[in-house]
């Protein structure tokens, strides 16, 4: 995996986590997403031959998961339509109106050093329940203790 590069915008190396739909440039935050966005002049986008075969995002999407992950990232990447069955989940919407649950969520998504935090919630078993709920539906466990009959 390759390390992430310095952001576009404010120069913090090896910080940039994210890339600009339009332009392909890299950024590490909101603050330096919106600086960029107001200086942007899209050039002509270069796709990775592995996205070719993922369904181009739905018009007026913020974002796409080219923006996220980059071409070395691709064993990380779930499948769109695996994703859908997320949505699709009831035992994932009951999980979700715990409002405890959507704190640590929450709290995730905004934090800084998500890694540790990440650790410290694998800890918590509600959030487990959701990660082994979200896990269950992406990739289904395998039959591997059954007997035949």
């Amino acid at each position: 995996m390759r390390a992430p590069r310095p952001c576009a915008v404010c120069g913090a190396a090896g910080a940039a986590k994210y890339r600009c739909p339009r332009c392909a440039a890299a950024y590490c935050s909101v603050p330096c997403c919106r600086t960029h966005r107001e200086r942007c002049t899209p050039e002509p986008k270069r796709e990775p031959e592995a996205s070719a075969a993922l369904p181009a995002p739905p018009a007026g999407s913020p974002w796409s998961v080219d923006d996220i992950l980059s071409e070395d990232d691709e064993r990380d990447r779930v499948p769109l339509q695996k994703l859908k069955l997320l949505g699709e989940s009831e035992e994932l919407r009951t999980l979700l109106l715990n409002p405890h649950l959507r704190q640590l969520l929450l709290t995730l998504d905004q934090a800084e050093d998500k890694s540790s935090l990440m650790k410290k919630y694998m800890q918590e078993p509600l959030f487990v329940e959701f990660a082994d709920c979200c896990l269950g539906i992406v990739e289904p466990p395998e039959k591997e203790n059954v007997l035949p009959e």
